[in-house]
């Protein structure tokens, strides 16, 4: 089942939607609920990441990295002595 919905975007936004629909030869209906599904499914993808991680917080199973041992290492890469990837605890 589909229900029609309606949105208010910017003109600068429609007139690029409008360019990808000749260019797509898609509809602008169509680039929008793919738009809309890509944008649902990476959104929901992240909350259920994080909500994963806060269950294994609370159930005293997760692992941590000092930030300053992460800011080290990546500051290292792309030099003559790139460091090893710090170690979770």
């Amino acid at each position: 089942m589909t229900q029609t919905v309606s949105i208010r975007l910017d003109d600068n936004v429609i007139t690029k939607l409008d360019a990808l629909t000749r260019t797509t030869e898609r509809s602008r209906a169509w680039l929008m609920a793919q738009a809309v599904t890509a944008y649902v499914e990476h959104e929901s993808w992240q909350i259920e990441a994080i909500e994963r991680s806060l269950a294994a917080l609370r159930r005293g199973e997760a692992k941590f990295v000092e930030g300053e041992a992460v800011e080290h290492w990546l500051a290292s890469w792309g030099g003559d002595a790139e460091a090893g990837a710090p170690e979770c605890e």
